[in-house]
């Protein structure tokens, strides 16, 4: 049977980025000692409030259609959280709320591009932004932010980028696989090119309360860039709640209205339940949210001490976020033989650098989702492994 090209464009590298994952999990079922670090699944349970809520809702009988663009309250929550942490002033009628951040990167990309224009993405990437882009016909130009600049966009190469046909630009910050963000000098040159090119600026700011080091700039709240960014983020890393799919859009209310379209004929929007628990996320005072950003601060400091002075291996310290990236050029491997040898000798899966783009190469990304002692053994294993390779590197 065929299919159509559309297969093709959501296929590809991203996809196959996941194999040594999967693989790690098949040898965790057949009960191997495995260390899982390849996906930023927090390990910490949604705090029971949370939970209780979409409890109490259900019993409620809260369990038919809702407002397609997201249920009024927490539309004004959302717009509440955004105006107190970005400065930008929101109200619920410039808030659409989607299945997760991913579906909402998917319904701006949508909306806003066209087949054949190009949209400018800080490269190493994360997995499935060429895909999304490329799901709607649209050509991604990736900007290299190398290790050396410690993974930060520099806004001159954005500049030597754009052309006639350029029509938007990506930005992840603080940064998924790097953890780096980008400070305040850079976003207002950013927003000055997006401004004097008529580009719109997608915003993922999904770590955004997961930030350790520097301040959080919105880009939203710049001059000039209200009416030309899509600000995405979502409750799945800051509230521990990848599974339940609650992200959002906060974006000019006409961009807003064309989200609102296509979750009508693609979502018919998010179960009513999960709207009342994501409000009780945003509006309860929870102490968990606090403990868990201190964790994964607490375990990025672990794994930077615990490498420091291993040899064939460089941990680069990250803003925020919840990945470190670890440079092992050193040992001579690229990074996904790397990842292969690192699971199939000692049992740590991690995701190699080649897999967010060639400014990568030679890195592997490891999650902070387990506790001290597992990440502490983890670093261990990676060290030991470099160490063998460069052994037998010496007497190859």
């Amino acid at each position: 049977m065929r299919y159509s090209n559309f297969t093709q464009r959501i296929a590809g590298d991203g996809a196959a980025a996941w194999d040594i994952h999967y693989r790690a999990l098949a040898r965790m079922e057949q009960g191997d000692d495995i260390l899982l670090l390849s996906v930023g699944d927090p390990d910490f349970d949604t705090p029971v409030p949370i939970v209780q809520s979409a409890i109490d809702s259900l019993l409620a009988g809260n369990t038919h259609y809702a407002d397609v663009r997201g249920k009024r309250s927490l539309r004004e929550a959302i717009a509440r959280r955004h105006s107190e942490r970005s400065a930008q002033a929101v109200t619920a009628d410039d808030v659409v709320v989607l299945a997760g951040a991913q579906c909402a990167l998917y319904a701006v990309a949508q909306c806003v591009l066209n087949p054949g224009d190009e949209v400018i993405v800080a490269e190493p990437m994360y997995v499935t932004y060429e895909a999304v882009f490329g799901a709607c016909g649209a050509k991604v130009i990736p900007v290299s932010v190398r290790s050396e600049h410690g993974f930060r966009v520099q806004a001159e190469d954005v500049a030597a980028l754009i052309t006639p046909r350029t029509r938007a630009l990506a930005i992840n910050s603080p940064h998924n696989p790097s953890g780096a963000s980008l400070p305040r000098a850079t976003w207002e040159k950013l927003a000055e090119l997006c401004v004097n090119n008529d580009l719109w600026m997608i915003s993922d700011e999904v770590y955004s309360e997961l930030l350790f080091d520097g301040e959080h700039i919105s880009p939203a709240s710049l001059p000039g860039m209200a009416e030309r960014t899509a600000t995405l983020n979502s409750l799945s890393k800051s509230h521990a709640m990848t599974g339940w799919r609650v992200g959002w859009v906060v974006g000019p209310q006409e961009l807003c209205a064309h989200l609102e379209n296509l979750a009508l004929c693609m979502l018919y929007g998010s179960p009513d339940f999960i709207q009342d628990a994501a409000c009780t996320a945003l509006e309860a005072k929870l102490p968990e949210l606090e403990a868990m950003r201190e964790a994964y601060r607490q375990r990025r400091d672990l794994v930077l001490d615990c490498l420091a002075d291993c040899v064939g291996v460089r941990a680069l310290r990250p803003d925020g976020g919840m990945f470190v990236m670890v440079d092992i050029r050193a040992t001579g491997l690229s990074a996904q033989d790397f990842a292969d040898v690192l699971l199939d000798r000692h049992g740590v899966s991690v995701l190699a650098g080649e897999a967010f783009g060639p400014s990568a190469a030679g890195h592997i990304r490891l999650g902070l989702v387990l506790g001290a002692e597992p990440l502490r053994e983890a670093c261990r294993r990676i060290a030991l492994c470099a160490a063998e390779l460069l052994k037998e590197k010496r007497y190859a």
